[in-house]
């Protein structure tokens, strides 16, 4: 392995065997050392690949100017992400994350808090990736010595949320989150409930609600198909949920400018009525 690329005393780039650029670290790596040097496998601690040519580009930038120590409990919380969700996290997640946890440490040691005014829809619509940013809180205290607020958990699931998303909606996440906040507070005082947030129906009516946000955030939505039969019975049947529906639709429009299709008013009218009263599977 030789040095293509020096980052700092603890980073350099190195190319494999088929010529993909990686980001090998470790403790004085290349202290005293020139572009072309060998590094010896034994002293490295971390390789990172990332195969978005943009992430790997801003990566290489980021591990330049963030200690060590903070890029490797980032990618000790990355890891741990996608283990428990079981699912592909863009490479960006790398640079957002990383940065955002560097950022929140110098931060607090500066007595500069921020606080997260979503927290609370971000621990109910985000739950898992919450627990993750609690798991991560726990982590930074043991490894760093540093004792962040329960905001930033908040915050880390955020950076989880967009990674699990297309990468051209990312920098929406807040909005996302703030048109899902609206919307179940339409269902929930239409019909005068508290849902019960471990409930599958919640949790499906949830997701949802996260992809309809993403679209009216993208300007997008659904192509009406020919379902005016399927329309109509869903209409008749759950008639109160349909009604929800048509104040959300009314919202939606009025803030927003977006006009629901038949489409997304059919699915939501569904997901609402299997969400207040369990029908269907």
């Amino acid at each position: 392995m030789r040095i293509y690329k020096i980052l700092n005393n603890n980073a350099a780039v190195v190319r494999d065997g088929q010529g993909r650029e990686k980001i090998v670290m470790g403790k004085g790596i290349c202290f005293q050392k020139k572009t072309g040097a060998a590094i010896d496998p034994a002293v490295v601690d971390k390789t990172f690949y990332l195969t978005e040519e943009e992430a790997n580009s801003r990566f290489q930038v980021l591990v330049r100017d963030i200690p060590m120590e903070h890029i490797a409990i980032g990618e000790e919380i990355i890891t741990y992400a996608r283990e428990r969700l079981g699912k592909n996290l863009n490479d960006m997640v790398y640079i957002s994350l990383i940065d955002h946890v560097h950022t929140s440490i110098v931060r607090f040691l500066d007595g500069i808090t921020v606080k997260n005014v979503m927290l609370w829809d971000i621990r109910r619509f985000y739950k898992e990736e919450f627990e993750i940013g609690l798991w991560a809180l726990a982590r930074i205290r043991e490894q760093l010595k540093t004792e962040l607020p329960q905001d930033e958990a908040g915050f880390i699931a955020l950076h989880l949320a967009n990674a699990q998303m297309d990468e051209a909606v990312m920098h929406n996440m807040y909005e996302i989150t703030k048109v899902m906040q609206e919307v179940l507070n339409i269902v929930k005082y239409y019909f005068h409930v508290e849902f019960q947030e471990d409930d599958v129906y919640y949790y499906r009516f949830i997701t949802h609600l996260k992809f309809f946000a993403s679209r009216l955030v993208e300007h997008k939505t659904y192509e009406d198909d020919d379902n005016d039969d399927l329309f109509g019975v869903i209409r008749r049947k759950y008639e109160k949920s349909y009604h929800c529906v048509e104040r959300i639709t009314q919202f939606i429009d009025k803030k927003y400018g977006h006009s629901m299709s038949r489409e997304e008013q059919l699915y939501l009218t569904i997901h609402i009525e299997r969400a207040i009263h369990k029908t269907g599977s």
